[in-house]
């Protein structure tokens, strides 16, 4: 990261008076709950500095975040961002151009006609999941989601059937889980690396990188190349504005970005979404009545809010590369981060009208407002936003056909830090019988 330049037009907000040593604990135990403190203390705008990101400026105000996403070229990416786990090659690494026409290239598979093929999948994926369930017994719903999510992608990304399924099946969660971690913590000293998820994840990938780079020659000279709808298919086909195509590495690299969004964040959202759900048996009522009669405005409400009420990613975030940049009152150097707090964002009573409320009424009949961001903003939104909003919608559509969800008068799960992501504590408990 890059030694911030303080210079005497520098307008910073609030700067906290905790030690250092202190922030980053706070960040590393419960960053949520250290930004809602501060929040509270200093405002909608704070100045930190944090383990890993360094000096930054964390905003929770929609009209700044609107100026963040939209600052263009006086920003890139958060740094240090997920680039440093998924590669240099991935999307999350590139900036200006290069990130541009990644972007335009891998947009078309992840929208539109290609997604909606991919619908009965995640029926099938669920029901094959589901079909062992217990009757009326509490279990985490948690892992069965996580792999839902993961047969689905892996099957809509590869094409990847029976042992190479099994295969990737073994391979990608716990890379996953200890990238998620790694992506939270800086490099550890030598002495330390037993213990150092970066080291952990190294490891992992390196296998993961050796696979995949022989599915993606045995595809590149798959002689029914040009029949196949999968991701990987789709990516080989495809070619820049010059007509050159995405390398292996290129390729390998957006495979694992795939898999490791699409995966983790959607199942902890679908978790939260049965965990809240339990808690509201009258959404659940509605809910079902329209799956019965074949409708889908309220449920996309109800993922709306379920996304709003526990968004699995707290912040989103942007590095300063331009001499400073202006936000709403505050000047910020070059160098430093801008953190937009998702969570704080969401919890804002006048972006949202009583904010502490599970209501997905809020969503019907309108669109969410800048302040929604589940999937961040500007340039950086989540490419894979369509087919998660899919996967998610279908699976509860399934699920609300196939059971009764058992309600509980437990109190709502805590936050649990996976790393990148936040999980209900107790892994979204559910007891279903069937319909």
């Amino acid at each position: 990261m890059n030694t911030p330049t303080l210079s005497g037009e520098a307008v910073l907000p609030p700067t906290t008076s905790i030690p250092s040593t202190i922030q980053g604990l706070g960040a590393v135990v419960s960053r949520r709950h250290f930004f809602r403190y501060l929040h509270d203390r200093h405002g909608s705008a704070f100045t930190v500095n944090l383990p890993v990101f360094g000096p930054s400026v964390v905003i929770s105000d929609a009209a700044m975040a609107r100026e963040l996403f939209t600052a263009g070229d006086q920003v890139e990416n958060v740094q240090p961002n997920l680039g440093r786990i998924l590669g240099t090659g991935s999307m999350f690494a590139l900036e200006g151009a290069r990130h541009r026409a990644r972007r335009k290239l891998l947009t078309p598979p992840l929208h539109g006609k290609p997604i909606r093929s991919y619908e009965q999948m995640v029926v099938d994926e669920v029901r094959a999941e589901s079909a062992s369930w217990p009757t009326g017994v509490e279990f985490a719903s948690i892992e069965p989601m996580m792999r839902i999510t993961l047969n689905v992608i892996l099957r809509a990304v590869f094409g990847a059937e029976g042992s190479e399924l099994d295969r990737l099946r073994d391979m990608i969660p716990p890379m996953v889980t200890v990238g998620s971690r790694a992506a939270t913590v800086p490099p550890l000293p030598r002495l330390l690396r037993p213990i150092d998820p970066n080291h952990r994840y190294a490891r992992r990938n390196a296998e993961y990188r050796d696979y995949v780079g022989g599915l993606i020659t045995k595809a590149r000279n798959d002689s029914r190349l040009d029949e196949r709808t999968d991701i990987l298919a789709i990516m080989l086909r495809s070619t820049y504005d010059d007509g050159s195509p995405m390398t292996d590495d290129e390729i390998a690299e957006e495979l694992a970005t795939m898999l490791a969004a699409g995966h983790e964040t959607t199942a902890t959202t679908l978790a939260w979404a049965l965990e809240r759900l339990r808690r509201h048996p009258e959404v659940v009522r509605e809910l079902v009545a329209e799956v019965d009669a074949g409708g889908s405005d309220y449920r996309h409400a109800t993922i709306l809010e379920v996304q709003r009420s526990r968004p699995v990613i707290d912040f989103a975030g942007r590095h300063v590369v331009a001499d400073h940049l202006d936000l709403g009152k505050w000047r910020i150097p070059k160098g430093y981060n801008v953190l937009v707090s998702i969570a704080l964002l969401h919890d804002d009573s006048s972006e949202f009208a009583r904010p502490e409320v599970f209501d997905p009424t809020r969503f019907l009949g309108t669109k969410p407002p800048s302040a929604w961001l589940p999937f961040g903003g500007g340039t950086r939104r989540c490419i894979g936003a369509a087919f998660a909003t899919m996967e998610m919608d279908v699976t509860l559509r399934t699920l609300l056909a196939d059971f009764e969800l058992m309600p509980t008068s437990a109190r709502s799960e805590r936050w649990f830090s996976r790393g990148v992501a936040y999980a209900p504590s107790r892994g979204g408990r559910i007891a279903v019988v069937p319909r």
